[in-house]
Protein backbone atom coordinates (compact mmCIF):
# COMPACT_ATOMS: atom_id res chain seq x y z
CA UNK A 1 0.00 0.00 0.00
CA UNK A 2 1.28 3.43 -0.92
CA UNK A 3 0.52 5.51 2.16
CA UNK A 4 0.12 8.92 0.52
CA UNK A 5 -3.45 10.14 1.10
CA UNK A 6 -4.48 6.82 2.69
CA UNK A 7 -6.75 7.06 5.74
CA UNK A 8 -5.27 5.28 8.76
CA UNK A 9 -6.85 5.14 12.24
CA UNK A 10 -4.54 4.81 15.26
CA UNK A 11 -6.01 4.01 18.68
CA UNK A 12 -4.32 5.06 21.91
CA UNK A 13 -2.63 7.74 19.84
CA UNK A 14 -2.75 10.79 22.11
CA UNK A 15 0.60 9.94 23.69
CA UNK A 16 3.44 7.44 23.79
CA UNK A 17 3.70 4.68 21.23
CA UNK A 18 0.44 5.56 19.47
CA UNK A 19 1.47 9.20 19.08
CA UNK A 20 4.80 8.16 17.55
CA UNK A 21 2.98 5.89 15.10
CA UNK A 22 0.56 8.66 14.12
CA UNK A 23 3.43 11.13 13.66
CA UNK A 24 5.41 8.68 11.51
CA UNK A 25 2.42 7.92 9.29
CA UNK A 26 1.70 11.62 8.80
CA UNK A 27 5.29 12.13 7.65
CA UNK A 28 4.67 9.36 5.11
CA UNK A 29 1.73 11.33 3.72
CA UNK A 30 -1.14 9.38 5.30
CA UNK A 31 -4.38 10.94 6.58
CA UNK A 32 -4.45 10.01 10.26
CA UNK A 33 -7.31 9.72 12.73
CA UNK A 34 -6.01 9.97 16.29
CA UNK A 35 -8.19 8.06 18.76
CA UNK A 36 -7.89 8.08 22.55
CA UNK A 37 -10.09 8.09 25.68
CA UNK A 38 -8.70 11.36 27.11
CA UNK A 39 -10.33 14.30 25.31
CA UNK A 40 -7.80 16.89 26.46
CA UNK A 41 -4.92 14.67 25.38
CA UNK A 42 -6.60 14.06 22.01
CA UNK A 43 -7.00 17.79 21.33
CA UNK A 44 -3.41 18.45 22.42
CA UNK A 45 -2.06 15.70 20.15
CA UNK A 46 -4.21 16.94 17.28
CA UNK A 47 -2.77 20.45 17.55
CA UNK A 48 0.81 19.20 17.78
CA UNK A 49 0.40 16.95 14.75
CA UNK A 50 -1.49 19.37 12.50
CA UNK A 51 1.65 20.97 11.03
CA UNK A 52 2.66 17.55 9.66
CA UNK A 53 -0.45 16.89 7.58
CA UNK A 54 -4.13 16.02 7.69
CA UNK A 55 -5.02 14.74 11.15
CA UNK A 56 -8.25 14.64 13.13
CA UNK A 57 -8.80 13.63 16.76
CA UNK A 58 -11.58 11.45 18.15
CA UNK A 59 -12.52 10.52 21.71
CA UNK A 60 -13.43 6.87 22.26
CA UNK A 61 -13.39 4.19 24.95
CA UNK A 62 -12.30 1.15 22.94
CA UNK A 63 -13.60 -1.18 25.65
CA UNK A 64 -17.18 0.05 25.06
CA UNK A 65 -19.12 -1.34 22.11
CA UNK A 66 -21.39 1.70 21.88
CA UNK A 67 -18.42 4.08 22.02
CA UNK A 68 -16.58 2.20 19.26
CA UNK A 69 -19.69 2.07 17.08
CA UNK A 70 -20.20 5.82 17.56
CA UNK A 71 -16.56 6.42 16.65
CA UNK A 72 -16.91 4.57 13.36
CA UNK A 73 -20.21 6.29 12.57
CA UNK A 74 -18.37 9.61 12.89
CA UNK A 75 -15.36 8.40 10.91
CA UNK A 76 -17.63 7.38 8.05
CA UNK A 77 -19.05 10.90 7.98
CA UNK A 78 -15.60 12.47 7.91
CA UNK A 79 -13.80 10.13 5.51
CA UNK A 80 -14.78 8.40 2.28
CA UNK A 81 -13.03 5.15 3.19
CA UNK A 82 -10.78 3.35 5.66
CA UNK A 83 -7.46 2.03 4.42
CA UNK A 84 -5.94 0.87 7.67
CA UNK A 85 -6.21 0.74 11.44
CA UNK A 86 -3.53 0.32 14.10
CA UNK A 87 -5.03 -1.19 17.25
CA UNK A 88 -2.54 0.20 19.74
CA UNK A 89 -4.64 1.24 22.77
CA UNK A 90 -3.63 -0.65 25.89
CA UNK A 91 -3.15 -0.44 29.65
CA UNK A 92 -1.08 -2.13 32.35
CA UNK A 93 -2.38 -3.38 35.70
CA UNK A 94 0.51 -5.64 36.69
CA UNK A 95 0.55 -7.91 39.69
CA UNK A 96 1.30 -11.46 40.77
CA UNK A 97 -1.52 -14.00 40.65
CA UNK A 98 -0.89 -14.80 44.32
CA UNK A 99 1.64 -13.23 46.69
CA UNK A 100 2.27 -14.34 50.23
CA UNK A 101 4.50 -12.48 52.67
CA UNK A 102 4.73 -12.75 56.44
CA UNK A 103 1.66 -14.95 56.48
CA UNK A 104 -0.41 -12.41 54.57
CA UNK A 105 -1.70 -13.28 51.13
CA UNK A 106 -2.78 -10.97 48.31
CA UNK A 107 -4.34 -11.91 44.98
CA UNK A 108 -4.71 -10.33 41.59
CA UNK A 109 -8.19 -8.84 41.75
CA UNK A 110 -10.90 -9.49 39.21
CA UNK A 111 -10.89 -5.75 38.51
CA UNK A 112 -7.17 -5.90 37.64
CA UNK A 113 -7.83 -8.82 35.32
CA UNK A 114 -10.98 -7.48 33.70
CA UNK A 115 -9.77 -3.94 33.04
CA UNK A 116 -6.80 -5.18 31.02
CA UNK A 117 -8.84 -7.77 29.13
CA UNK A 118 -11.48 -5.14 28.34
CA UNK A 119 -9.04 -2.64 26.82
CA UNK A 120 -6.23 -4.81 25.46
CA UNK A 121 -8.30 -7.66 24.03
CA UNK A 122 -11.95 -6.66 23.74
CA UNK A 123 -10.91 -3.20 22.50
CA UNK A 124 -8.90 -4.77 19.67
CA UNK A 125 -11.83 -7.05 18.84
CA UNK A 126 -14.36 -4.20 18.69
CA UNK A 127 -12.19 -1.83 16.64
CA UNK A 128 -11.00 -4.62 14.35
CA UNK A 129 -14.56 -5.80 13.77
CA UNK A 130 -15.85 -2.33 12.87
CA UNK A 131 -12.82 -1.62 10.66
CA UNK A 132 -13.25 -4.90 8.78
CA UNK A 133 -16.98 -4.28 8.36
CA UNK A 134 -16.31 -0.88 6.79
CA UNK A 135 -13.62 -2.23 4.47
CA UNK A 136 -15.78 -5.14 3.31
CA UNK A 137 -18.86 -2.96 2.76
CA UNK A 138 -16.79 -0.51 0.68
CA UNK A 139 -14.94 -3.31 -1.12
CA UNK A 140 -11.75 -1.58 -0.04
CA UNK A 141 -9.00 -4.11 0.84
CA UNK A 142 -7.31 -2.41 3.77
CA UNK A 143 -4.91 -3.47 6.50
CA UNK A 144 -5.44 -4.17 10.22
CA UNK A 145 -2.35 -3.93 12.41
CA UNK A 146 -2.64 -5.10 16.01
CA UNK A 147 -0.08 -4.32 18.71
CA UNK A 148 0.68 -7.42 20.75
CA UNK A 149 3.75 -7.95 22.96
CA UNK A 150 6.50 -10.46 23.57
CA UNK A 151 4.71 -10.93 26.91
CA UNK A 152 2.14 -12.98 24.98
CA UNK A 153 4.41 -15.96 25.67
CA UNK A 154 3.93 -15.42 29.41
CA UNK A 155 5.63 -13.04 31.82
CA UNK A 156 5.88 -12.91 35.61
CA UNK A 157 3.48 -10.37 37.11
CA UNK A 158 1.42 -10.05 33.95
CA UNK A 159 -1.24 -12.76 33.98
CA UNK A 160 -3.82 -10.31 32.63
CA UNK A 161 -1.56 -8.56 30.11
CA UNK A 162 0.02 -11.78 28.79
CA UNK A 163 -3.38 -13.43 28.34
CA UNK A 164 -4.74 -10.40 26.48
CA UNK A 165 -1.73 -10.12 24.18
CA UNK A 166 -1.77 -13.84 23.43
CA UNK A 167 -5.42 -13.40 22.50
CA UNK A 168 -4.51 -10.50 20.20
CA UNK A 169 -2.05 -12.70 18.30
CA UNK A 170 -4.60 -15.51 18.02
CA UNK A 171 -7.22 -13.08 16.70
CA UNK A 172 -4.70 -11.70 14.22
CA UNK A 173 -4.09 -15.11 12.64
CA UNK A 174 -7.82 -15.90 12.64
CA UNK A 175 -8.76 -12.60 10.99
CA UNK A 176 -5.99 -12.90 8.40
CA UNK A 177 -7.46 -16.22 7.29
CA UNK A 178 -11.08 -15.08 7.43
CA UNK A 179 -10.61 -11.71 5.73
CA UNK A 180 -8.16 -12.76 3.02
CA UNK A 181 -11.12 -13.45 0.70
CA UNK A 182 -11.84 -9.72 0.77
CA UNK A 183 -8.21 -8.78 0.15
CA UNK A 184 -7.81 -7.50 3.73
CA UNK A 185 -4.46 -8.16 5.39
CA UNK A 186 -4.06 -8.53 9.16
CA UNK A 187 -0.81 -8.71 11.11
CA UNK A 188 0.51 -7.90 14.55
CA UNK A 189 3.65 -6.50 16.13
CA UNK A 190 5.18 -7.83 19.35
CA UNK A 191 7.38 -5.12 20.85
CA UNK A 192 10.03 -5.86 23.42
CA UNK A 193 11.10 -3.20 25.91
CA UNK A 194 10.17 0.19 24.42
CA UNK A 195 10.74 3.54 26.13
CA UNK A 196 7.26 5.06 26.51
CA UNK A 197 5.26 6.93 29.12
CA UNK A 198 3.78 3.60 30.16
CA UNK A 199 7.18 2.07 30.96
CA UNK A 200 8.59 5.28 32.46
CA UNK A 201 6.86 4.48 35.75
CA UNK A 202 8.97 1.35 36.25
CA UNK A 203 11.48 1.39 39.09
CA UNK A 204 15.07 2.02 37.99
CA UNK A 205 16.27 -1.34 39.31
CA UNK A 206 13.53 -3.08 37.31
CA UNK A 207 14.57 -1.18 34.17
CA UNK A 208 18.21 -2.11 34.70
CA UNK A 209 17.30 -5.76 35.20
CA UNK A 210 15.19 -5.72 32.02
CA UNK A 211 17.96 -4.05 30.02
CA UNK A 212 20.42 -6.74 31.09
CA UNK A 213 18.21 -9.36 29.41
CA UNK A 214 18.29 -7.63 26.00
CA UNK A 215 21.14 -8.85 23.77
CA UNK A 216 21.56 -5.32 22.33
CA UNK A 217 21.63 -3.96 25.91
CA UNK A 218 19.25 -1.10 25.21
CA UNK A 219 15.55 -0.38 25.00
CA UNK A 220 13.76 0.36 21.75
CA UNK A 221 12.28 3.71 20.80
CA UNK A 222 8.65 4.34 19.76
CA UNK A 223 9.83 5.06 16.20
CA UNK A 224 11.16 1.50 15.97
CA UNK A 225 7.57 0.29 16.30
CA UNK A 226 6.26 3.02 13.98
CA UNK A 227 8.69 1.77 11.33
CA UNK A 228 7.37 -1.78 11.83
CA UNK A 229 3.78 -0.57 11.43
CA UNK A 230 4.74 1.18 8.20
CA UNK A 231 6.44 -1.96 6.89
CA UNK A 232 3.28 -4.00 7.41
CA UNK A 233 1.06 -1.35 5.82
CA UNK A 234 3.33 -1.02 2.79
CA UNK A 235 4.22 -4.68 2.23
CA UNK A 236 1.28 -6.19 0.34
CA UNK A 237 2.34 -9.80 0.97
CA UNK A 238 2.67 -9.64 4.75
CA UNK A 239 -0.34 -11.08 6.58
CA UNK A 240 -1.21 -13.44 9.41
CA UNK A 241 2.18 -13.13 11.07
CA UNK A 242 3.73 -11.48 14.11
CA UNK A 243 6.59 -9.06 13.60
CA UNK A 244 8.76 -9.25 16.71
CA UNK A 245 10.67 -6.02 17.41
CA UNK A 246 12.61 -6.90 20.54
CA UNK A 247 16.38 -6.71 19.81
CA UNK A 248 16.63 -10.54 20.00
CA UNK A 249 15.18 -10.65 23.52
CA UNK A 250 12.87 -13.54 22.69
CA UNK A 251 14.79 -16.18 20.73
Amino acid sequence: MELTSKHIVVTGAARGLGYAIAEFLLRKGALVSVVDIDENAVRDAEQKLLPLGQVKGYVCNVASESSVESLFDQLKQDYKELDGIVNNAGILRDGLLIKEKDGQQSKMSLAQWQSVIDVNLTGVFLCGREAASWMVADKNPGVIVNISSISRAGNIGQTNYAAAKAGVTAMTVTWAKELARYGIRVADIAPGFIETEMTASMKEEAKARATSLVPLKRWGQPNNIAQAVTFILENDYFSGRTLEVDAALRL
